[in-house]
């Protein structure tokens, strides 16, 4: 009991997810079709693949690499940045920065270098370059499904948004000081190549259930009978809160949706473009952005600005994005010389909220005004 009390207290988002879901089912009674299981299998199928990418230390053989060719402080953070933008796009948030932060932290200690910045521009990145693709991150997964969206739609609204991102990044790291740093890192090799082939060879056909072009169904069985053979522990290490806690979002608004009274005020209210806009935008700020879409998606039609609202809602507080509390949490932890995590939130707080801010008003004029 003590264990799940402490679990409940860890994971704050599934404990709400799961006593809204209780609640709202002693009202109205739960049904299974409110479950989107495409979604959830989706997801599963991803985090298992990328698991795998972490395990087989793909992207920390590239990083090094890289990094190895510049000592200038600038230009290491901006590849940092850049590594992080990317990745997320194909990996999701949360995983390029649990890959990229780590590795800047390590220059930072070792070059006695301040790198809160470019954490936080890490940070930025990742939320900003997980928008492109229905797999960056779960809400585009959750609504690239739900509204049964196409690819080109979808990248219309997503691309532009991620280009000003990227602008933004790039002049913010004109902040950091053009020193040059001394710093190593160890030589990592890929123990078995064939692995990170099949593993490779995987994740694209998981992308293309994505697209509905395979069926997630036979994909999911396709992950785990490989999983089981390569790998099997990687089951052990999969999120599986995060699974529970979209299991219980989905029953907490197929309960709401199913309230008369409470289903035709918000209907009404989010009918407004602009108001659903605002409301994602919002709500986000409070809840993050991951439940904020699978909760308004049930009310409205208006998926563009649902989509718009709640990635660029993924800016703001350090809970807007869950992905954002990752790379704090990996900073406070550290063993930086010049570590300061009052100044981290400040800075934080500021680039979130101004790239924000000019993000949602730019994208209003382009979509919905």
């Amino acid at each position: 009991m003590k264990r799940i009390v402490e679990i409940l207290k860890e994971e704050m988002v599934f404990a709400i997810a799961l006593i809204l879901a209780f609640l709202t089912s002693i009202i109205s009674l739960p049904k299974v079709e409110y479950i989107d299981f495409k979604v959830l299998f989706s997801l599963f199928n991803l985090m298992v693949v990328v698991k795998a990418f972490e395990k087989l230390k793909i992207l920390e053989l590239t990083a090094g690499k890289i990094l190895c060719k510049y000592k200038s402080a600038r230009k290491v953070s901006l590849i940092l940045i850049g590594l992080t933008f990317f990745s997320s796009m194909l990996i999701t948030n949360d995983v390029a920065l649990i890959t990229f932060v780590p590795i800047t932290l390590i220059i930072g200690i070792r070059a006695k270098f301040n790198v809160a910045d470019t954490i936080i521009f890490q940070t930025l990145a990742a939320n900003i370059g997980s928008s492109l693709t229905p797999m960056g991150n779960p809400q585009n997964l959750f609504l690239f499904s739900f509204y049964n969206l196409k690819a080109v739609e979808f990248f219309k609204v997503t691309g532009p948004l991620v280009a000003m991102g990227g602008i933004c990044l790039i002049f913010f790291n004109l902040k950091i000081k053009d020193l040059m740093l001394q710093f190593s890192l160890k030589s990592i090799k890929i123990k078995n190549m064939k692995k990170a082939i099949i593993y490779g060879i995987l994740f694209i056909i998981i992308i293309l259930s994505v697209f509905n072009v395979i069926d997630y169904r036979i994909v999911t069985i396709i992950t785990i009978v490989i999983v089981l053979i390569l790998d099997k522990r990687i089951l052990k290490q999969i999120d599986y809160l995060l699974l529970m806690t979209f299991v219980f979002f989905f029953i907490f608004i197929g309960n709401v949706s199913n309230m008369d009274f409470i289903n035709s005020h918000l209907v009404n209210f989010l009918n407004s473009k602009t108001k659903t806009y605002i409301a994602a935008l919002t709500l986000s700020q409070g809840i993050s952005n991951v439940p904020c879409s699978i909760f308004m998606a049930n009310f409205t039609n208006n998926w563009r600005e649902v989509l718009l609202g709640v990635n660029i809602g993924g800016m703001g507080t350090l809970i807007a994005s869950l992905a954002s509390l990752i790379s704090y949490k990996l900073y406070v932890k550290s063993k930086l010389e010049h570590r300061d995590n009052n100044q981290y939130l400040v800075k934080f707080t500021l680039y979130n909220f101004s790239t924000l801010f000019i993000m949602a008003i730019i994208n209003y004029f382009i979509y919905i005004y």
